[in-house]
């Protein structure tokens, strides 16, 4: 397997740039996801480390070697795609085989890196049908196979649950996750749904507008947010973020919201009295309290999910998500107290939306 390297990667088409100046880190061995929202030009990135795409200006390296004017037979990386690109008159087992045959491997040694991809994948009892025979997860599994069997040092995914219901794409995360700990290969997997980046990755890129926002491992990704876009974009519910001025009395320094709220703030944060300051919580770090401690507040909407109960509620002049893991019979217009937690609370400057804590 091999690492890759992006240096000051751009794209442009025509006038358009849609790239600008990408820097990231693909260690050996790691499963890293490109997460963003839809424009934000992580597929256009994937198809450039692919040479499916010619890159503008700065590097791309695969194991050292750069691979800007390599065509992508020659680069030695396998891609699967959202839409499975199987051929439909081909059975299981020569839709697996079809790239080696183009390679003239021997017959021997193609039988069996076929067998063995499927032995992986469970595909040994479909190697006869045909790809309308077979469910979305099992052609999938086909298109991962048809990868596995090149050995190639870098694996592609470009959003290839997207086409799969909810339970199954649950399943196949975790059946990915499963094949890359097996296989140890260097792969990079797109995506716009930031719970298969949390639950994937061993590294995550959070890409907008062309730009890296932050890269790190999912953990560290979710509980030290870089910015504002960061912090609710990864994270379901999403962050609450709450507008207000910082208030330092007696040396404690508060938020104070548009209607005068008083909110606690962390000790490390970088901010002085009466910045204008955006005020970022989790849903899960509210406390509920019944005495005079923790600031009023009014249930707007209840929804439990079994495990869980989201409730909205109206706090500081707008509505907050708090979560719940104890289960509390709420209706709606109940006044409540909560008590965010001071230490888990995340303090962005309101102009430029960098993280201040």
């Amino acid at each position: 397997m091999a690492s890759v390297e992006i240096r000051g990667a751009r794209k442009s088409f025509g006038s358009t740039e849609v790239l600008h100046g990408v820097d990231i880190d693909i260690p050996n061995e790691a499963f890293v996801v490109l997460v963003g929202p839809s424009g934000c030009g992580k597929s256009t990135l994937l198809r450039m480390i692919a040479g499916l795409e010619e890159i503008t200006a700065g590097e791309i390296s695969i194991d050292g070697r750069v691979v800007n004017l390599v065509p992508p037979k020659e680069r030695d990386i396998a891609m699967v795609f959202q839409n499975y690109a199987l051929y439909p008159h081909m059975k299981v087992y020569d839709n697996m085989a079809f790239s080696l045959k183009l390679a003239k491997v021997a017959n021997g040694e193609i039988d069996r890196r076929v067998r063995e991809a499927a032995a992986v994948l469970n595909l040994d009892e479909l190697l006869d049908r045909y790809p309308r025979q077979l469910s979305g997860g099992q052609r999938q599994r086909v298109a991962m196979g048809r990868a596995i069997v090149r050995d190639p040092q870098v694996f592609l995914f470009d959003e290839p649950l997207s086409n799969l219901d909810a339970k199954l794409r649950v399943q196949m995360r975790t059946e990915i996750k499963e094949l890359h700990q097996r296989l140890r290969s260097t792969s990079v997997y797109v995506t716009h749904d930031q719970i298969e980046a949390m639950t994937m990755a061993d590294k995550i890129v959070v890409m907008r507008d062309g730009n890296v926002e932050q890269a790190g491992p999912p953990l560290e990704v979710y509980d030290r947010p870089e910015n504002t876009f960061v912090a609710t974009f990864i994270g379901s519910p999403a962050m609450n973020m709450i507008e207000g001025r910082v208030q330092v009395k007696n040396g404690a320094a508060r938020l104070q919201a548009g209607d005068g709220t008083l909110l606690p703030m962390p000790p490390t944060a970088q901010a002085r009295d009466g910045q204008p300051i955006i005020y970022g919580l989790r849903p899960e770090h509210f406390a509920l309290t019944g005495d005079s401690a923790g600031v009023q507040s009014k249930v707007a909407v209840v929804e439990p999910t079994g495990a869980e109960t989201l409730v909205v509620c109206d706090l500081a002049g707008g509505e907050v998500q708090v979560l719940f893991r104890e289960r509390h019979h709420f209706k709606p217009g109940q006044p409540i107290r909560l008590d965010p937690v001071a230490q888990e609370v995340h303090v962005f400057d309101a102009e430029s939306g960098r993280r201040l804590n």
